[in-house]
């Protein structure tokens, strides 16, 4: 190489941006715990297909951990571990730091809903001698991809005398599973003619859930009787109780390693759970008290709006800092203080890149699998529509904060301009003047029942959130 190519490409290394793939960047130990790390994502995803079972999760670890449960008036002094439960579906858990509250907070926010499929007030019904229940969509979903797999039913009923009965079948090896029936393609060519919208429709989205009489006689009706006669034994069920409950078919799979090499991840629910669980695990590893107060928030409804209660439309993360501002020992500031002068990560994933559908971005501005944890600037569809937009000014400090901390990680957005886009819960939170930023995972098939993430960019993400808590 002449002297003039070595300047050259000296000069190029030292002003071209590159992203680079994390295992040309990092040791054999780091992948080691990143895969270690990732055995325990795989378990939560497991036992956490629902908001309401990420919840009870995040709890028992919580109380594993020191955390206690905080009510209103209740005197916080710094190191205090403390967590609220917001109806079961969305929980904050914070350590309170060493600094005065009035000088903000460090916030990671996730969601711990997935799409999915949600029982109709009155779901059972019979056809021809099969009983099967209807079903509303939740979330963003491709209905043809939902015909033809294993369906698991989780979520509550809550019985006319108020008990809540838990239902949770289908994970177990020895549960039935459930499924939504497909045509064969011998008899499709009418369904193959319509648009991939209407090829299933959300009215055809019906379970499958029986076919055997209750006994032979001369009554109508007989499979839907058999199985409300089995779930009557079993959790004390009526049709009526149908209507006072949340219950929620997903997929029966469990989480598996992809390839030959492991390195992927293979599930149901990685968006947004790719992000709570190291955003959870962050809060909770913990090992000295932080200079500013920490916050994980994990939150319902994303996948509908943030609309609801329990979604962060709602304004019970507002009221958390409200309270806490008032009972910690020496504070003399408001919630609103304290958030006006807050940072929070807002934990979502982004589209990785596919090389099967390449054209539906724009190659230099997407993620890619295998290269760190994503920083979205900005989300929204078209021309920023739903987006908060990070500024310049903190952009730069979370790039210093990650590339300090050897936290490998990399830009990206939600497909080409005119292509669609979407939105996370970082516009609400920005509404509560609050530095917001996007930070997660890159994911390959996006709201599909079976996603697919990087296990190296899965503890990225956790790095990432354990050094914004610890700066």
């Amino acid at each position: 190489m002449s002297k003039k190519d070595s300047k050259t490409k000296e000069l190029k290394e030292k002003l071209f941006y590159k992203k680079k793939n994390i295992y040309k960047l990092v040791n054999d130990d780091v992948v080691s715990k990143a895969y270690d790390f990732c055995d325990g994502y795989k378990a939560f995803l497991d036992s956490s297909k629902t908001e309401r079972e990420a919840v009870k999760y995040a709890l028992e670890k919580a109380k594993a951990n020191g955390f206690r449960e905080y009510k209103a008036g209740m005197k916080l002094k710094t190191g205090d571990k403390i967590f609220v439960n917001n109806r079961g579906k969305a929980v904050i858990l914070a350590v309170i730091g060493k600094e005065p509250l009035e000088n903000g907070a460090k916030i990671c926010a996730a969601h711990i809903d997935s799409p999915r499929l949600d029982l109709k007030q009155c779901p059972l019904y019979e056809d021809n001698e099969i009983a099967l229940f209807k079903t509303h969509y939740y979330g963003g979903i491709k209905k043809y991809q939902w015909t033809a797999i294993p369906l698991a039913l989780h979520g509550v009923v809550v019985l006319e005398d108020g008990t809540t009965v838990e239902v949770n079948v289908g994970e177990d090896e020895n549960d039935p599973v459930f499924v939504i029936s497909d045509l064969l393609p011998h008899l499709a060519s009418e369904q193959m003619k319509k648009p991939a919208t209407q090829i299933i429709t959300g009215e055809e989205l019906n379970i499958i859930v029986g076919s055997r009489p209750f006994k032979e006689d001369e009554e109508s009706e007989l499979v839907k009787l058999n199985i409300l006669s089995i779930l009557n034994e079993k959790y004390g069920i009526n049709e009526e109780d149908f209507l006072s409950a949340e219950l929620e078919a997903v997929p029966a799979f469990k989480a598996s390693d992809i390839g030959f090499d492991r390195s992927m991840i293979g599930s149901y629910g990685h968006d947004d759970r790719v992000c709570a669980y190291p955003a959870l695990e962050a809060i909770l590893n913990l090992s000295d008290t932080p200079d500013k107060t920490a916050v994980t928030v994990l939150t319902d409804k994303e996948e509908t709006g943030s609309d609801g209660n329990t979604g962060l439309c709602s304004s019970y993360l507002k009221y958390f800092f409200d309270d806490i501002a008032c009972d910690t020992e020496g504070s003399k500031t408001r919630g609103t203080v304290i958030l006006s002068n807050s940072e929070c990560l807002s934990a979502d994933v982004n589209a990785a890149f596919d090389p099967t559908f390449p054209s539906v971005v724009e190659k230099k501005n997407t993620a890619y699998i295998n290269y760190g944890v994503v920083v979205t600037k900005f989300t929204g569809s078209r021309g920023k529509s739903g987006t908060s937009d990070a500024s310049a000014e903190f952009v730069g400090k979370i790039r210093t904060l990650l590339n300090k901390n050897e936290v490998v990680w990399q830009t990206g957005e939600l497909g080409k301009v005119d292509g669609g886009g979407g939105g996370t819960v970082a516009a609400y939170i920005a509404n509560l003047n609050v530095d917001t930023i996007d930070v997660g995972v890159p994911v390959l098939s996006m709201h599909a029942p079976y996603e697919v993430v990087s296990k190296m960019d899965v503890y990225m993400a956790y790095k990432a959130f354990e050094v914004f808590f610890c700066d």
